[in-house]
């Protein structure tokens, strides 16, 4: 009887140490791991990973609507299906704001048919026209200056919104530089056939409400924010109501 009872205690002590040797290789892979994480590198053009910051809807004013539904006759290609109900909040650092206001627009077509470039930055986001500015026809594209480089998080834009519109090619761009030749990332592009040659895109064709698009830009680091579009269904023109940037300095 003494033998047995001290064999079964002779294996629950082996048992025992042996638990406690996997749980030790399970710490030191899961510290290891931690440390890989916290030593990684940020990604090129990238803020910095926003661990612990308080993240709040970013504050975005909606014009009013001018018009409700969806029509069903819009024969657009790669056209995605309306939501039917409001667009969720959008989450970003505290302090995140609409960087873009009042700062300086170019364009490929510098004399638009209407308006004026400074307008696409002057916070008037509603759909009457004289809040619009039209450009010429074919590939064109309008480029925002921040000033500085800054964290941007999202970019938000209204082409039209006075009737039902789908507007064709549609790129979003950041870069450092207002020639669009360094560190330039690509946020948004619904170009499904290469026809703007700036790389086909994944993103699909959608119709312009009151809500405008919102992209989001993963808090890359730029100073230059450039969108591209080639026509309508309606017609060869291209507008634009208002772009906003929300982002913050670059630390």
């Amino acid at each position: 009887m003494n033998d047995d009872v001290d064999g079964r205690i002779l294996a629950g002590r082996e048992s025992a140490g042996r638990v406690r040797s996997v749980s030790w290789q399970v710490r030191a892979w899961l510290g290891g791991l931690v440390a890989v994480l916290l030593l990684a590198p940020t990604a090129k053009g990238q803020a910095p990973p926003q661990g612990g910051q308080k993240l709040e809807p970013i504050p975005i004013v909606l014009p009013q609507p001018m018009f409700e539904g969806t029509p069903q006759n819009l024969r657009v290609p790669n056209l995605e299906k309306p939501r039917y109900k409001a667009r969720e909040p959008f989450l970003a650092p505290a302090g995140v704001k609409n960087v873009a206001r009042r700062k300086t627009v170019v364009s490929s077509d510098m004399e638009p048919v209407m308006g004026e470039l400074r307008q696409i930055t002057d916070g008037d986001r509603e759909g009457e026209e004289g809040s619009y500015v039209t450009l010429g026809p074919g590939l064109q594209h309008v480029t925002v200056d921040l000033g500085a480089m800054h964290e941007i998080y999202a970019v938000l834009f209204w082409h039209f919104h006075k009737t039902a519109r789908v507007y064709f090619d549609v790129v979003v761009q950041i870069a450092d530089d207002p020639n669009f030749t360094r560190n330039v990332r690509t946020i948004f592009n619904n170009d499904h056939d290469n026809t703007s040659k700036l790389g086909a895109g994944k993103d699909m064709n959608y119709v312009e409400t009151s809500e405008g698009r919102l992209v989001d830009a993963k808090g890359a680091l730029g100073r230059y924010v450039r969108l591209y579009s080639n026509g309508n269904n309606a017609d060869e023109m291209n507008n634009y109501i208002e772009i906003e940037v929300f982002g913050r300095p670059a630390k």
